[in-house]
This record gives structure tokens, C-alpha cells and sequence, in this order.
């Protein structure tokens, strides 16, 4: 038998099983379960669920209370015995006595009548002992599990009166569903997380198997495109679903695929639960001025975030940065942020002790952007986000020239969602442009030696079209995209744009700035097989003592070019300028200039009749190249071992000393016919 205080029906629980199984099992030993999640995960349902056939294997009742259904002060407490089936009395008398010791402290209780203060009784009511007694004697009778659902309007009173409850009746059961939650000792919390999606490759997950049984039979890419695109909430599959009554499958999926907010409506059992910006604007209302604040502007970010950068985003006048923390704990003990990774452990690359990183998910990002947007800081915020991104960025160009290259690479991969989101929204003003181009010029090494060519190219040549003034930033944003052109085989637009970039450089006396366009000029005559300009050029980029040794290649790879051009026409000058590479390094972590100068001396090797040296070299700039990227030199040198082996073991079948060509060749000596173009982004 169940003694609901509702009676609308119960939806069926897809993709439970395992949260099913545990909860089922502790009702069997804790005497009080919490089920904790964000708005629309299933928490009820799952409670339900659990409880419908619990109570039917044990022959048990339950008593449901609402506690977001106009419950305030005492109200929960009659609710529990007006569910509970007691007698009109006893539960008016009940109420009064347990509302007295469930009651906050700090609420003061009401006067009668016009009695003053002075003249009030100053004796104690008598306690709820016997109605505590009566309660639990009734429940005892019942076989009865307590089911307090939605607690977070009314948590402080709800742990209260469990507390007095379980003191009363140890045997008691009870399941609560709420954000967080409620504290006590004798409680087993089990966090209910959004469905999965896919289960491996190729397997649909409960996510998907919960959007066909309301679609029917359809494509699978398209339910897996719109479950992910929901994160696997069910409340928002389930809202989206009702959609499909106006508009077709694949227009859903274009439209929850699309940025925008997800503000579906359709019935429900809840005023709440219609729509996910009434989800969360329940929840919305229960949070302090500033972790409202915080939220709000933690909507700018795209992705997962760590404590700096949320700082950065939301500190202002009415938020101190000392508070940031703070809110961000309480948000996710809400179940509104989630912590995708906890503090602790150490980097793999540095050893730097790793801080937490949060996410705010996008049905909650979704809302509070519509709250920043709402208050007008949503133009502040975003400029905050850029000019922090643009520090990342920073930090992440001088890791680069620092003694480990991988922690440059880390950083900006950690970072790449918050990164690419600064570059691509539109800036606001000429201000804002020059923050996203900063970020742009200072990624150099992430588009230029890491294999990111293509996607380099794009932002500049967007940017440059935005920030026209004649600036410092520019000339470099200029250098950088002609470089990058180069490198993609775009001859003719990367002499346009070094032409411009040399004009900006002489006009700002940026003698770094000549260097690093004669060093690019020197990697386009080798892409022609021009040799000796490429030498002319490389020796001069070589020869500069560089005031920025931050930005850019640097005299030391312009060395260990010059080792390349001169690898088939003079060994020794050749060696001696590889050798010059090596002691121009910034540090021993230096490995893009480490593979570099190692696969100059394989050509010189090569070049000069010692194939097992070459060899030797060739696979280790391979493996110094792999810990940072480029498919580009990666695949030629992987020809070129394929060339060197034959030749090492001799016979008809060796190679030509020219064959397998150089690393910016595709099939050979010559030209490649069209650019080699850059990785495809690993996405998450």
C-alpha cells in the first residue's frame, strides 16, 4: 500500500538501474537516504520509483510531503501529519508542538492578540515530545517510509525535523530529494548525475534510449546530436521532445545544436518543472545575492573553469575576489556548478600542485545568461573574460620559451574552449578587438610549431580586419599571419603580408620584428628550393641578438634552418650552424628547436654517407616532436625514416639520397601541390 499526499502518475525511469539498485540498498540499513542533482536530473522520479517497489516487496506505506508545493514555516510539519493520516486533533496539536521545536532559532514566534512584549508568559510550552511520540508511533503502525520531496525551499526546518524524528523512531526510514544535502550523520547521500549518452562506440546510452521512446523510430545521429547537445538531462530531453509536435527531428537538433537558450515549456507535474528556466529560476531564488551574482557571470565562460579565471570573471565592486571561492562551493553543494575535477594531485608536466576545476552546465548557463543579460553586465563581463584569457595566453607564450614546452602545450589545451571562445565572439569595441588579436599573436607557437596552421590563419586574418590602427601588436599580428601562410604553402599571400608587416615593423623601429620577417623570407626560398637566398635570409634572422627572446622563433631556430638549407651543399658550415642552434637554446626543454636541429643533422648525415647516423637522428626528432605536435614535420620525418631504412639495409631496393623529401614536401621532392593542412581538434 502507498499513502502518496499526490497522486499524479509515475513516468517511467529509463537508465536508473544502477542508482535503482543502490538506493534500494541502503533503504535496507541507513535511516535516512538523500538524493542529490541538479534541476531535471530525475531525482523524484528515481525516489518514486525506488519506494513504489520497496514498499511492495515489504508490504510498506509511504508518506510523500512536497516541501515546494506553498509549504512555509509549520506548514511542512501539518503537511506530514495531514499525509501521515492522523486524526484532526492530534494533528493540530501535533503541528503546534512539533512547529515549536522544528522552528529556527532565530524566528521569533507570534505574539497573541495585543499582548505586549513585557506582559508575554515567560513560561516554556510544554515540548513535542508526545507529539514526536505519536508521529513516529503512527508511522511504526503504518510500516511507513517518510518521503520528504524537493527540500530545498524549507532545508533548515527539514533537517530539523528529521533530526527529532530519527531520535524518536531509530527504525524510522526516510528518502530525501533535494540540491544538497541536508548534513546530518546518520545520512547516505547518492548524487544522481544527467544520463550518458553513448556507452562506447557506436552503443546509445539511456539518454538516447530515453528520447526514441518519445520520437519513435528515427536516425541515430540525430537523437545522439540532440542528447548531447542537452547534456543528457532529462527534463530538458523530455521538454525538447514535446517539441516534436510543431517542427521535425532533424530541425530539433539543429535548433538545441545551435547557441541560444534552452527554454522549452510543455505540462507537467510541476509548475517548476515546465520549462528549464523555471527549473532553475526555483533554485535561482533560494541563493544569496552574490552567489546569484557569481552565477550570472560564470555564464560567460564556455566550458570547464578553475577558481582563477572565475575570480577574474566575477570580481567587482559588489563581489570581492575573497568571496569567489566561496560562492563557487555553495553553488555546487546546490548541485548548480559541478567540480569536474577535485584539488590535488600534482601536474604531470611541472609537478605544480592542480587546483579544482568547475563547469557550469549549459541549461544553468543558459539561465543566468538570461540574468546578466537582464541586469546589463553582460558587455563587462565578457570584456573580463577577454582580458583574462588574454593573461592566459601570456602565461602560456612565456611557459613556451620556459624549460618545459609541454606545459605551455597543457595550458592551452586545458584552456582551448576559453581560449577559442575569446578569439571568436565579436569584440565590442576597438578595445576589446586589440584583447582577442593579443591572445591571437601570443598563441604564435600554438598555430605555428604545434600544427594548429589553419585555425591560426583564420582568427588573424579576422582580427586584422577588425584592429586597423597602426600598432606594435599589429606589426606582430601581421608577421605571425604571414609566417603562418608560409608554412601553408600560400606563397604569394604570405609576401603580401610580410611586406605589410616590414613597413610596421620600420616604422616602429621593432628590430626583432625585421629579424623574425627575414627568418620567414628564409623559410619561403626553402619551400622554393632557392638555397642561397634561403642561406642569405637565415644568416641574417641568425645573426640578430634579439631583445624579446619571448616572442617567436628566435636566432636559434634561425640557426637551425640554416643547418637545413646548408645539409646537402657544406657539411661543415652546416654542422657548425646546428651546433650554434643547440647553444642559442633558451633551455634543455626546448623540444620543437630540439627536433629541428636533430633533423638537420639526419640531413647532413644523409647528405654526407652516414645513413645509420641519420637514422639514429631521425628517430629521435621524432619522439622530441611528438611531445609537442605538428603533423606536418611528424609525417615528412616519418618518410624520411621510411627512406633511411631502406638505404641502412642496402641492396636494389635503397633509396636515392634525395628520396623522401623534406618535412614540408607532401610526395616528394618539389613543391606540394596544395597545403598541408593542420590537425583536426581533438574535441571532448
Amino acid at each position: 500500500m502507498t499513502a502518496w499526499a499526490d497522486h499524479w502518475p509515475l513516468p517511467a525511469v529509463v537508465g536508473r538501474a544502477v542508482e535503482h539498485e543502490h538506493v534500494s540498498g541502503l533503504l535496507g540499513s541507513a535511516p535516512l537516504v538523500t538524493l542529490t542533482g541538479a534541476a531535471g536530473v530525475g531525482k523524484s522520479v528515481l525516489a518514486r520509483a525506488v519506494l513504489e517497489e520497496h514498499c511492495a516487496r515489504h508490504d510498506r506505506t509511504v508518506i510523500r510531503v512536497g516541501c515546494w508545493d506553498g509549504l512555509a514555516g509549520g506548514g511542512l510539519t501539518e503537511a506530514l501529519l495531514r499525509a501521515a493520516g492522523l486524526p484532526d486533533t492530534a494533528r493540530r496539536d501535533a503541528a503546534e508542538a512539533l512547529a515549536r521545536r522544528t522552528a529556527h532559532p532565530c524566528v521569533s514566534r507570534p505574539a497573541r492578540g495585543r499582548m505586549d512584549r513585557a506582559d508575554a508568559p515567560t513560561t516554556v510550552p510544554p515540548t513535542g515530545g508526545t507529539a514526536l511520540a505519536a508521529l513516529a508511533a503512527h508511522c511504526r503502525q503504518l510500516r511507513a517510509t517518510v518521503l520528504l520531496d524537493d527540500c530545498d525551499p524549507l532545508l533548515d526546518e527539514c533537517v530539523q525535523l528529521v533530526r527529532r524524528l530519527l531520535r524518536a523512531e531509530p527504525a524510522l526510514r526516510v528518502v530525501v530529494t533535494a540540491r544538497r544535502a541536508l548534513g546530518l550523520p546518520e545520512e547516505r547521500v547518492v548524487e544522481i548525475a544527467p544520463l550518458p549518452v553513448t556507452l562506447g562506440e557506436g552503443i546509445a546510452g539511456p539518454a538516447v534510449e530515453l528520447l526514441a521512446a518519445r520520437t519513435g523510430p528515427a536516425a541515430p545521429e540525430l537523437l545522439v546530436a540532440v542528447c548531447q547537445a542537452l547534456e543528457g538531462s532529462p527534463l530538458a530531453i523530455a521538454l525538447a521532445a514535446q517539441q516534436l509536435d510543431r517542427m521535425s527531428l532533424p530541425q530539433l537538433a539543429a535548433q538545441v545544436g545551435a547557441d541560444g537558450p534552452l527554454l522549452y515549456s510543455g505540462p507537467a507535474a510541476t509548475v517548476r518543472h515546465t520549462s528549464l528556466y523555471a527549473a532553475h529560476a526555483a533554485g535561482y531564488a533560494l541563493c544569496s545575492p552574490t552567489d546569484r551574482r557569481v552565477w550570472a557571470r560564470l555564464s560567460v565562460l564556455p566550458g570547464d573553469f578553475d577558481p582563477w579565471l572565475a575570480g577574474c570573471v566575477c570580481t567587482s565592486s559588489d563581489v570581492p575576489a575573497a568571496a569567489v571561492d566561496g560562492a563557487l562551493e555553495r553553488l555546487r553543494t546546490a548541485s548548480v556548478v559541478e567540480r569536474v575535477r577535485d584539488a590535488g594531485g600534482a601536474h604531470q608536466d611541472s609537478g605544480a600542485a592542480l587546483p579544482p576545476r568547475y563547469r557550469l552546465p549549459r541549461a544553468a548557463r543558459d539561465f543566468g545568461r538570461t540574468q546578466l543579460r537582464e541586469a546589463g553586465e553582460e558587455l563587462a563581463a565578457l570584456r573580463r573574460f577577454r582580458q583574462a584569457c588574454a593573461a592566459l595566453a601570456a602565461e602560456a607564450q612565456i611557459a613556451w620559451q620556459g624549460p618545459n614546452q609541454q606545459v605551455a602545450v597543457r595550458l592551452v589545451e586545458d584552456e582551448l574552449h576559453n581560449l577559442d571562445a575569446a578569439l571568436t565572439r565579436p569584440p565590442q569595441d576597438a578595445e576589446d578587438a586589440l584583447s582577442a588579436l593579443e591572445i591571437a599573436v601570443s598563441l604564435w607557437f600554438h598555430w605555428a610549431a604545434c600544427g594548429f596552421r589553419r585555425e591560426g590563419r583564420a582568427h588573424l586574418d579576422r582580427l586584422l580586419l577588425l584592429s586597423r590602427d597602426d600598432t606594435a601588436l599589429r606589426a606582430r599580428a601581421l608577421w605571425l599571419a604571414g609566417y603562418l601562410a608560409a608554412q601553408e604553402h600560400a606563397l604569394a599571400t604570405a609576401e603580401a603580408l610580410l611586406d605589410e608587416a616590414w613597413s610596421a615593423a620600420v616604422m616602429h623601429a621593432d628590430s626583432d620584428g625585421l629579424a623574425r620577417i627575414a627568418h620567414v623570407h628564409g623559410v619561403l626560398a626553402l619551400y622554393r628550393e632557392d638555397t642561397a637566398t634561403a642561406v642569405v635570409c637565415l644568416e641574417e634572422a641568425a645573426r640578430h641578438r634579439s631583445r624579446d627572446p619571448w616572442y617567436g622563433p628566435g636566432p636559434a631556430h634561425s640557426w637551425a634552418l640554416l643547418a637545413i638549407a646548408l645539409s646537402a651543399l657544406d657539411a661543415e658550415r652546416a654542422k657548425a650552424a646546428a651546433r650554434r642552434a643547440w647553444e642559442s637554446r633558451h633551455s634543455d626543454g626546448d623540444f620543437w628547436l630540439y627536433s629541428t636541429t636533430l633533423y638537420a643533422q639526419a640531413l647532413i648525415e644523409r647528405a654526407h654517407g652516414d645513413p645509420a647516423a641519420a637514422l639514429r637522428a631521425c628517430r629521435k626528432a621524432l619522439v622530441a616532436k611528438k611531445l609537442i605536435g605538428d603533423p606536418l614535420f611528424i609525417a615528412g620525418v616519418r618518410n624520411m625514416l621510411a627512406a633511411l631504412r631502406r638505404e641502412v639495409r642496402g641492396g636494389a631496393g635503397a633509396s636515392r639520397p634525395d628520396e623522401g623529401g623534406r618535412w614540408w614536401q607532401r610526395g616528394g621532392p618539389g613543391p606540394a601541390a596544395r597545403p598541408f593542412f593542420s590537425r583536426l581538434r581533438a574535441r571532448s
